[in-house]
């Protein structure tokens, strides 16, 4: 069960995680897992207007930040969050909106709103789940 809660030990290898759990990243390509991050393209959907963008996210360990960009250059960034309003991810395929792709959509729910996202691949989606979850702090607050 400890393998589903966030995991805040300084020395947490975030890829051997993930491989543990059984993913081969090597043959998911669209997601790279590195010791302290994931990086790779997810299409999300806009606050205001409910628009269908495509992202390039950053999942960083060391700054303990969930950060997207236009693009893999990751210059600006248009938004994110720290991993203490992280407080579940989950897969909803009764999406109340239009997704590009209903099977490869999974929410991100934060203190402040509900992320709606598209990962490219089904096992890219089961990644960045697992991957966000060790991040989760935000879950934190409902175990005082």
């Amino acid at each position: 069960m400890t393998r589903y809660l966030p995991q805040t030990s300084k020395d947490f290898d975030l890829r051997t995680h993930i491989e543990s759990g059984g993913h081969s990243l090597d043959l998911c390509p669209l997601v790279a897992v590195t010791k302290t991050s994931c990086r790779g393209f997810l299409v999300k959907m806009g606050g205001r207007i409910k628009t269908w963008r495509k992202r390039w996210f950053v999942f960083d360990r060391t700054s303990q930040t969930f950060m997207y960009y236009p693009d893999r250059h990751e210059r600006r960034a248009k938004g994110g969050m720290s991993f203490k309003t992280i407080q579940d991810v989950y897969i909803d395929h009764l999406c109340p909106f239009k997704s590009p792709n209903r099977t490869l959509t999974f929410c991100l729910k934060t203190t402040h709103r509900v992320y709606y996202l598209v990962a490219p691949s089904a096992e890219a989606m089961r990644i960045w789940i697992d991957v966000i979850v060790t991040g989760a702090e935000g879950y934190l607050t409902f175990t005082k």
